[in-house]
């Protein structure tokens, strides 16, 4: 499965020597490399692990409210905006993003009925940055202490229109939960949301309701216009069963292009304070790209091993790939089991997606005709969105090869990976360790990197790339050498295990101890991606919105990720220094939404690999410079113990 429709950038970058390599950009686009994908399997043991992420376990749990401003004329001919809050304990935070207009911020609150500044009655203002990168939204945090709880008015004033946000954190102990009801996102079908509430303190039991005064879903789409759903629990619009306290709504999906969907909710706790929570979420939706022509497969034998499973498709599309995923059945005893799983990227051709199985996994089945596959499914590589799929397809084989008769002592590399290119043994000469930064990063590891010994610096920076399309660059700039480990930074650790997992590069001939090493990737997604679309809704994102790294995304990704490739990858996690006398954070702004402990990015809950190597948690450590404490890339104790064990 060979595609490489732009030669000359990969002559060209074959061609560049190593120090040029670390001193420019590398300017390959994510279409430009020839690479060959590895034909996956694994064992029946592994279904599990490899079946589609469920909703549920990518939801949101809110404990804050993102609340969009508006300024409107006045009568004096200035403008203003204002809206009541729940402050439910003694102490108020909330973010104010204004983009680069000039906001006055007063509060009002419920006993003395004094108007006031709000930057003179807070303990601290300060200024921080929100958002996934280096380049997120600039927003004033406001800190008050020891304040009645109640309601309170927010008013903003302004000589000018405009539109920004207000982000409240809820003291209280009420914690929204939000997710879709299924990841069918294509154009022409309704996304479903579901959202309940529950109190963290007393039980997981959602509050009803009657403790409910407002459940709404509110949605923009890629054109910009808002539209409103009310949510209900009257088990009539994918909520389950009525009145059980999950909240139902949905939207027609019309357009390709990014959603954003908000869930608010406004309430009375059990405790009688008032409470608003909100759940934002990045919801990518596709064009319908192909379909199924036929529910059969004619399997024909590629090499004494080996064979190929064509999937016929009916699309307009002439070229293109993939992601791919079956179970195989077979026979034994009259009764049908499962033999292995098998997928990974497949391309496009004359209007076939083809699969591919090795007769060892039949042997270690001990089974024989008849085949079929059940729960394929075929996914758009840069989303994981299904765009064809089938419980069941019949597959005929022919003679089986004497392999498939063959008791095995062992599962192979071979099986679980298909045969080794001769191409890669052949690419680029030495060995190297790549020091890979992030989503939209400037040079996270530049100013450490002579703590790495034999290493090079991958420049992509400040650019917006699906997981799919950073591992393709992340390979293309590693062809120079035989073999490459990595050291990456937040999302440069899911695109190397990208690479690893589908596609042959130089990591397949690397040695030593620890092939992928992680620092601060969002493996399980961030609560910062759903947000920071939302924000850039008004605002415009400079890199642009990443759907595989919300929550759902990070969910789809993983689905696709064998546990074999997972185990290759080591990972650290970190979060700030904690003072147990002190309010303590890594960025002032971020924390307000964020689970601790984290590192102002990255929740320490949402770092973690099933199935990799865990290195540890340490404090004193934030995600990138500019926060509270020193940025986690720049660990000399750290970065020596990857230099030493990195293969390369």
């Amino acid at each position: 499965m060979l595609w490489g429709d732009t030669v000359n950038c990969i002559r060209r970058s074959l061609n560049w020597a190593p120090a040029l390599l670390l001193a420019a950009p590398f300017a390959c686009s994510a279409q430009s490399a020839a690479i060959i994908a590895k034909q996956l399997a694994g064992s029946p043991e592994e279904f599990v692990a490899m079946a589609p992420a469920d909703p549920i376990q990518s939801a949101t749990h809110s404990k804050s409210a993102l609340l969009p401003v508006t300024l409107e004329k006045r009568a004096d001919g200035r403008f203003g905006w204002q809206s009541p809050i729940a402050v439910e304990g003694s102490n108020l935070r909330f973010l104010v993003f204004s983009g680069d207009q000039t906001w006055n911020v007063n509060v009002q609150d419920p006993v003395s009925k004094r108007v006031q500044p709000a930057e003179q009655l807070a303990i601290s203002k300060r200024r921080g940055n929100f958002g996934i990168s280096d380049n997120g939204f600039a927003a004033d945090a406001y800190t008050f202490e020891n304040v009645p709880r109640g309601e309170w008015n927010l008013g903003i004033e302004a000589k000018s229109g405009g539109r920004g946000f207000v982000l409240i954190e809820g003291e209280g102990s009420e914690r929204l939960m939000a997710h879709q009801v299924a990841f069918n996102q294509r154009v022409g079908q309704r996304i479903g949301m579901i959202a309940s509430v529950y109190d963290l303190d007393q039980s997981t039991v959602a509050i009803g309701a009657d403790a409910l005064s407002q459940v709404m879903l509110s949605v923009t789409s890629p054109s910009g216009a808002i539209s409103q759903h009310p949510m209900f629990d009257d088990g009539m619009h994918q909520d389950g069963i009525a009145a059980d306290g999950v909240f139902g709504a949905d939207f027609l999906a019309d357009a390709a292009g990014d959603f954003n969907a908000q869930v608010i909710v406004k309430g009375i706790s059990r405790s009688g304070q008032s409470f608003m929570r909100s759940s934002e979420h990045l919801i990518p939706v596709i064009e319908e790209q192909l379909r199924l022509s036929s529910h059969f497969s004619k399997a024909t034998q590629t090499d004494a091993n080996r064979f190929g499973l064509g999937i016929a498709v009916e699309t307009a599309k002439s070229s293109g790939h993939y992601r791919t995923y079956a179970q195989v059945w077979g026979s034994r005893a009259g009764v049908m089991v499962p033999v292995a799983w098998i997928g990974g990227m497949s391309e496009l051709s004359k209007g076939n997606l083809e699969l591919a199985l090795d007769a060892r996994w039949i042997a270690k089945a001990g089974a024989q005709a008849p085949f079929e596959l059940r729960d394929l499914r075929i996914e758009d590589p840069d989303h994981f969105i299904s765009v064809a799929s089938a419980s069941k397809i019949a597959v005929t084989m022919p003679t089986l090869p004497k392999s498939a008769r063959t008791p095995i002592a062992s599962i192979s590399d071979e099986m679980r990976m298909g045969v080794r290119p001769a191409a890669i043994q052949a690419k680029g000469t030495g060995t190297k360790l790549l020091l890979v930064h992030g989503y939209c990063s400037g040079n996270a590891w530049g100013g450490v990197a002579g703590q790495f010994s034999n290493s090079a610096v991958f420049q992509d920076f400040n650019q917006n790339r699906s997981h799919d399309a950073f591992a393709r660059l992340i390979q293309s700039f590693g062809n120079t050498w035989n073999s490459f480990g990595v050291v990456a930074h937040s999302q440069g650790g899911a695109a190397s295990l990208h690479l690893y997992n589908f596609y042959w590069s130089g990591l397949d001939n690397a040695t030593g101890s620890r092939l992928i090493q992680s620092v601060g990737t969002p493996y399980r997604g961030t609560a910062l991606a759903g947000n920071s679309a939302a924000l850039g809704s008004v605002f415009g994102v400079g890199c642009g919105t990443n759907a595989n790294l919300t929550y759902s995304g990070a969910a789809s990704w993983l689905a696709g990720i064998s546990t074999a490739s997972r185990a290759k990858a080591n990972y650290y996690t970190t979060s700030f220094t904690d003072r147990a006398w002190l309010w303590d954070y890594c960025n002032v702004v971020t924390d307000v939404l964020l689970t601790d402990p984290e590192d102002g990015t990255t929740e320490q809950t949402y770092g973690q690999l099933p199935s990799g190597v865990n290195r540890g948690h340490k404090t004193g450590w934030c995600h990138t410079s500019g926060m509270r404490d020193p940025a986690q890339t720049t660990d000399s104790s750290r970065n020596a113990t990857m230099s030493a064990n990195a293969a390369r």
